[in-house]
């Protein structure tokens, strides 16, 4: 039982920390009123840091991640399959939560008088799309504002990596140790997030009031719910689609043990064994869910789409803009499907994910304290959702490999029990 208790505290700690650090942060601000804004720059050096490290963080660990995957020999059968299906899905979480955050704005009646974010929304869809994805000189690639064509200068970089050689090249070596150097940094970094964050917080609290605290509550009561009924009725119409009403009841029966791993540990990848077991019994082949599982912990992230269009929309509300606009939607699309298939492979993607978010908009720096914080908060049932659906993605592609009645020929029968 101790150990229980332990190891749930291991995984929780951290998050747990900065939370305490806010909400100390928070009544500190409560209390003092506009006397804690003195506190502000001990905020300030934290989002300094972190926005100073964000860029080498991103091409590093971006070129080092795609370098090994893409030499890695999968079946391209199940992996065109699975790729489709993590998009798909995806997309189809993206546009629900605009639906709903349009109706339920996470942010609404709050208006902060921060720094404008000048450049919000001032350009044509197609301009968007090309400043969104390429700079016209190396050197802009180098800036915290174009963290988008750094992604994508990453990606070709890393995939050209492994062209030339692979894991073997001298080059990926180097991307791999680096890597870890840049991780090292992050995590030193973020021994300071509770003073940090907790002093932002406090003048934070101090120069707005309790109405901060309030739409946080107003979007965690959008959130939840959602994440709810996007498990019992999204997965359940993907599983039908995978398997019948047989695959349905065997779903729900199987995913108990990874739904009360996933939010007791906050990990898809901590999750994996569960999940393995869980698909297995379903009757998903041990090609498909050994290829898919391990994959889906670090790239199929239904729970993070919809947390990342929350954040966008809520930034919208904070700052006082109108969350509109078929441009607005479909960058606020693309965003949070990178999120969730891409950045999400990277170590510390939560946070890079953030932070492009801030600055794909035109925010001004402080918003990235502000939506960090919704990241925490919605972390358990994200993870959740994020968890469960690599456990029906592998479903859905079984389906597609094996035929609709994969159910009935009992895949896994001669397979020794996990």
């Amino acid at each position: 039982m101790s150990t229980s208790k332990k190891t749930v505290w291991e995984n929780y700690k951290f998050s747990i920390t900065l939370i305490a650090a806010i909400a100390i942060g928070s009544i500190i601000g409560i209390i003092f009123g506009e006397k804690a804004i003195v506190l502000k720059p001990f905020g300030d050096i934290f989002l300094n840091l972190m926005f100073t490290a964000v860029t080498p963080l991103v091409f590093i660990t971006i070129a080092s991640a795609v370098g090994s995957m893409v030499n890695m020999k999968r079946l391209g059968k199940i992996l065109g399959n699975m790729f489709l299906t993590f998009v798909v899905t995806g997309l189809i979480a993206a546009i629900l939560i605009i639906v709903v955050v349009k109706v339920f704005p996470p942010a609404q009646g709050v208006n902060l008088e921060l720094q404008a974010a000048d450049e919000l929304q001032k350009l044509s869809f197609a301009d968007q799309i090309v400043a969104a994805l390429t700079v016209n000189d190396f050197s802009k690639i180098l800036s915290r504002s174009n963290m988008l064509p750094l992604i994508v200068f990453s990606i070709i970089f890393g995939y050209c990596v492994s062209a030339v050689g692979g894991e073997d090249n001298v080059v990926a070596r180097a991307l791999d140790a680096l890597s870890k150097v840049m991780m090292k940094f992050i995590s030193v970094i973020m021994l300071y997030a509770p003073i940090g964050l907790g002093a932002y917080f406090a003048s934070l609290i101090g120069e707005f009031g309790p109405q901060l605290l309030g739409a946080y509550a107003r979007a965690m009561a959008v959130y939840y719910p959602l994440c709810i009924l996007y498990f019992f009725i999204a997965y359940a119409a993907y599983t039908y689609y995978a398997g019948g009403m047989d695959a349905v009841k065997s779903y729900f029966k199987n995913i108990i043990e990874p739904s009360v791993t996933s939010i007791a540990t906050q990990s898809s990848i901590a999750t994996l064994p569960t999940n393995l077991r869980a698909a297995q019994r379903i009757g998903v082949p041990k090609d498909i869910r050994e290829i898919i599982l391990p994959i889906g912990a670090t790239m199929h992230m239904d729970g993070t789409v919809l947390s990342s269009i929350l954040k966008i929309s809520f930034l919208f509300g904070m700052f006082g803009q109108e969350f509109s606009g078929m441009g607005t939607y479909l960058t606020a699309v693309m965003l949070s499907v990178l999120g969730g298939v891409v950045m999400s492979g990277v170590p510390g993607g939560g946070l890079i994910g953030e932070m492009l978010i801030v600055n794909m908009y035109g925010f001004p720096a402080e918003a990235f304290p502000i939506i960090a914080t919704i990241g925490f908060l919605v972390d358990p049932p994200a993870t959740w959702l994020n968890a469960t659906g690599d456990t029906v993605a592998s479903m859905i592609v079984t389906r597609i490999v094996e035929g609709k009645n994969w159910m009935s020929k009992k895949l896994t029968q001669s397979e020794e029990v996990l």
